[in-house]
């Protein structure tokens, strides 16, 4: 195992106590969050300055973008388009990094019946959730796709529809529904969205634009922590696997063998050849670009400046290089 040389630890950015961390998760305490798991349980987060951390979950009833705007919480992860509407609606907020390098909607189908491309879809049934009908609509468009011509039929998470074939495909993450039915015997196809017309990163940092300025060391310290948790996931994948189902998700009967498979799957858009060269959670100009234009696909008009700020991830990468190895 490579050995982090001594001075990479970070006690406090520039020795400060920040107090409390209140960090708003985007979803129920799954293993999508398996590095901040790993950096609480390590104590990566109180070595960089915080005296505790209150990861706070989130759900379909919970809008983590308002959180952060009232200043409940310092940081939140959510999704492009979310953020983007917020902050065009006058919200004060600002993604500092991303998660996920891909987008990680996808069809899912059954292995015996595929779904391998757009066009396939036509003349088929798909559950979509309501939450997640903005996507659904923007993925169309992008590959114009006449929504008449494909039944959406109204759907919750639990992807029993498709495994009784009342549907032909099912909207979901490509880490979570897919695996889950894996572990039950049954095999699926899955067509990631990014993969076709709708490439846009995902689980973005987002911050109030004040923090940048008032708590920015506190913003780099929890960072940092995020960093280092996610490069011990990606590591072992079933680390955070089993921090989900045993400690912070005990209360939701996960099955820890489903959420290894997710851990592993979601390692695979967590760090790709950009981020093994710049580091975890950067974004290239390039899929910045491509994020932008997926978003005016669904009708959001936004410019790069108005919904990124990479600087501080840029400070902390600067300030330590050995953060930037995560294998």
């Amino acid at each position: 195992m490579r050995r982090r040389r001594r001075g990479a630890v970070h006690v406090g950015v520039g020795g400060k106590d920040f107090g409390t961390l209140n960090y708003q998760l985007s979803w129920i305490k799954n293993v999508e969050f398996a590095g901040a798991y790993i950096a609480d349980t390590n104590g990566y987060y109180k070595e960089a300055g915080f005296s505790s951390v209150n990861l706070m979950a989130g759900g379909p009833n919970v809008s983590q973008d308002s959180v952060v705007t009232a200043g409940k919480a310092l940081v939140g992860i959510s999704s492009p388009d979310i953020t983007s509407a917020a902050i065009l609606k006058g919200a004060p907020l600002v993604a500092i990094g991303a998660q996920y390098q891909k987008n990680p909607f996808c069809i899912m189908s059954l292995a015996s019946k595929p779904i391998n491309s757009p066009q396939d879809l036509v003349g088929k049934k798909i559950g979509v959730q309501a939450t997640n009908e903005p996507v659904w609509n923007a993925f169309l468009k992008a590959n114009n796709l006449d929504p008449s011509k494909i039944t959406k039929v109204p759907a919750q998470f639990d992807p029993q529809p498709l495994v009784a074939k009342e549907v032909d495909g099912w909207f979901s993450f490509f880490t979570n529904e897919p695996n889950l039915l894996k572990t039950k015997g049954i095999d699926t196809a899955v067509m990631l969205l990014n993969d076709h017309g709708y490439p846009m990163v995902s689980e973005i940092y987002v911050v109030r634009k004040d923090s940048l300025v008032k708590d920015r060391d506190k913003v780099k310290a929890m960072l940092i922590g995020d960093i280092r948790g996610w490069t011990k996931s990606i590591q072992d994948p079933a680390l955070g696997a089993k921090l989900a189902a045993t400690v912070y998700g005990k209360d939701l009967g996960l099955s820890e063998a489903e959420q290894v498979l997710e851990s592993a799957a979601q390692n695979t858009v967590v760090q790709t050849a950009d981020t093994k060269a710049n580091g975890l959670f950067t974004i290239t100009d390039q899929l910045i670009d491509e994020t932008i234009k997926t978003l005016a696909l669904g009708g959001i008009t936004i410019t790069k400046d108005q919904l990124f700020d990479l600087s501080v991830l840029k400070e902390v990468y600067q300030a330590d290089p050995s953060l930037k190895v995560a294998s």
